[in-house]
């Protein structure tokens, strides 16, 4: 602790008046973050330290620190000391080609699947009323649609109804509109400690604050979501919950029920991003089943079908909910693409998205069987149907994240560091690796013997053209 933060403190100290003063050190941490006068890995002394310093109790120092640990504020890291956690990075733009750091969805090679496709396409535009699908639309999607969504795509929303069923261009824009709606001055969305970084780059274009939560292998801990809405106004927790975007954790029923229930106790909304839930083949309850009043269910046909359809569709808690969420909507992108959604419709109803669906599962685990065979000897997590995985990176290895990413990427193989991810300021040394797009099997060995070899030997080793 430097002598001007220590007369920072002190003279602070003297204005606290009545008000407990364990909380009003956590107030004080908190606002050095938010000023910047208290940067990410910042130390902070010893409580027995800080007591001398501030003339306090040590029990009333070890409350502090402890309120400010809830608070998402400190970290302790054992045998080196108690470190300042910092605002939630932004995301910076890449400069890396655009494709190579999104997790694309696998393009199966399947000659009939492909021609199906494109005749549904077509014979929806040479068949359908034209006119009427260049004209403007009420927004929020026609009945028809949101009919063909719920019986094929809401399996596990048993409150979806065509009326508070609400389709729109993609999972980015609804998360938009949700941020809009239902965030307040002075409020917290609580997110996963490594989370989307599409979630990261909207708050900080809209000046939504994200408080970071705590994870174990399951994802975010319910102890921490409850310490946040303790000791914070939270509008709302968003959540991955299927293939977790960077980590493909899945969270798992005991977890499902339990954040839920902290939801439920302070009610607390929850954003249920389930973008790979066509994938994923478990029978876990949704946290719109275990809390349908608290609930935006969310997701798309970006990661199963092709993100270039720009179609999303979310369930909102009440019919009332929805007519705002479509007012958001509408206020961002005027309509949904009428063209789109009866393309969709029909795919739907020929059976065509189950069947490109199948075929993307059996390719991903195609893959996954020749990925696990190569880092056999590597810690990685991968869920089965899921085309990405989470890699951490061996001890010895001398490789910083970022940097090894930089270099696959020149290489065209799609790596995202950790940072990318991270709401903590501490970033685990991990990428996530995607095998997806526009590549075939070969491709996919290819890219991964590359990685291997680069994982494996020093970092002052490795090619200097990038």
């Amino acid at each position: 602790m430097v002598k001007s933060q220590i007369e920072r403190w002190q003279k602070a100290m003297e204005r606290r008046g009545k008000y407990p003063t364990y909380k009003f050190l956590a107030d004080l941490i908190e606002q050095e973050i938010e000023n910047g006068l208290m940067q990410p890995q910042d130390k902070i002394p010893p409580m027995r330290d800080l007591a001398q310093y501030l003339s306090i109790n040590y029990s009333t120092a070890s409350r502090a620190y402890a309120e400010a640990k809830k608070r998402g504020l400190i970290e302790t890291v054992t045998g080196a000391g108690t470190f300042a956690k910092g605002k939630v990075p932004a995301v910076k733009p890449s400069l890396a080609p655009y494709e190579l750091t999104m997790n694309m969805v696998i393009e199966p090679g399947i000659p009939t699947l492909i021609e199906e496709i494109k005749d549904v396409a077509l014979s929806t535009i040479s068949q359908g009323d034209l006119f009427k699908m260049l004209r403007y639309q009420e927004y929020g999607g026609s009945n028809e649609t949101k009919e063909m969504v719920i019986r094929h795509l809401l399996k596990k929303v048993p409150g979806a109804s065509v009326s508070n069923v609400v389709l729109s261009q993609g999972i980015h824009a609804i998360l938009t509109a949700l941020m809009t709606q239902l965030h307040g001055e002075g409020e917290v969305v609580c997110v996963d400690s490594l989370t989307y970084p599409g979630i990261k780059s909207l708050a900080a274009q809209l000046g939504v604050r994200l408080h970071a939560l705590e994870r174990d292998h399951s994802g975010p801990t319910a102890s921490s979501f409850e310490n946040a809405c303790k000791t914070h106004k939270v509008s709302a927790l968003y959540v991955n919950p299927a293939m977790h975007n960077p980590t493909c954790t899945t969270i798992p029923r005991s977890r499902r029920e339990a954040l839920a229930d902290v939801a439920l106790r302070y009610s607390v909304n929850i954003i249920e991003d389930d973008a790979y839930a066509l994938l994923a083949d478990n029978k876990l309850p949704s946290f719109a089943s275990l809390a349908p009043e608290l609930t935006y269910y969310l997701s798309s046909l970006s990661k199963c079908f092709g993100p270039g359809i720009r179609f999303g569709y979310v369930v909102c808690p009440s019919n009332r909910k929805a007519e705002h969420t479509t007012g958001a909507l509408r206020s961002l992108n005027v309509m949904s693409v009428p063209m789109v959604e009866s393309m969709v419709t029909n795919w739907l109803k020929e059976g065509t998205v189950t069947r490109m669906v199948q075929s993307v599962q059996r390719e991903a685990n195609a893959r996954q069987r020749l990925i696990k065979e190569i880092f056999r000897d590597f810690a990685i997590n991968m869920e089965e149907n899921a085309f990405h995985f989470w890699l951490k990176f061996p001890k010895h290895t001398d490789w910083h994240p970022a940097e090894l990413a930089i270099l696959l990427r020149a290489q065209g193989i799609s790596a995202v560091a950790s940072v990318a991810f991270a709401t903590d300021n501490h970033p685990p040394d991990a990428m996530r690796i995607c095998f997806g797009g526009p590549f075939n099997r070969a491709d996919i060995e290819e890219q991964m013997l590359k990685l291997k070899e680069l994982l494996i030997q020093p970092a002052h080793l490795a090619p200097t053209q990038y």
